[in-house]
């Protein structure tokens, strides 16, 4: 029962083939940092996030800077523009002041939120995770171009 060792080898194989990044309390990181899999920040972060996967972003984190990545979760404090290709979610006591590009938006009532949220991209699900935010402001404006031009 408690000595199964087929348990802890699934447990241990978990392990192993998930990527998991943890930035704790106390880290203070500055730059650019490209992730693979789910990230999770709970120091100070000055600079770009990337992931393809999730970002969790703790409530004593504090973010200046860009973030990009697929789903992003935040508890903490972010001062700076966020994109993600699936979702944003923002928890109690969560501070934003940034805009947020993403095809989904969620806000926990007392989340402080400042900036513009365009949910319109369906474009964000092709892009590399290389891909910085002056890139999806050039997407964005090929978009706009193409809308307007249809329009005429």
């Amino acid at each position: 029962m408690w000595g199964d060792k087929d348990e802890k080898k699934k447990k241990e194989t978990i392990f192993e083939e998930d990527h998991y990044t943890f930035l704790g309390k106390g880290v203070d990181f500055k730059g650019k940092a490209n992730f693979d899999g789910t990230v999770r920040v709970d120091g100070h972060f000055e600079g770009e996030i990337t992931t393809a996967d999730t970002l969790i972003i703790g409530e004593h984190a504090v973010i200046k800077g860009s973030i990009i990545g697929g789903v992003i979760v935040s508890g903490g404090k972010v001062e700076g523009n966020i994109v993600a290709s699936k979702k944003v979610q923002l928890l109690k006591p969560a501070v934003l002041i940034g805009d947020v590009q993403s095809p989904s938006f969620s806000m926990e009532e007392g989340v402080l939120f400042q900036g513009v949220c365009d949910m319109g991209i369906s474009h964000l699900d092709d892009l590399e995770p290389s891909t910085t935010l002056e890139n999806v402001h050039d997407l964005n404006a090929h978009r706009d171009h193409k809308l307007r031009s249809q329009e005429a």
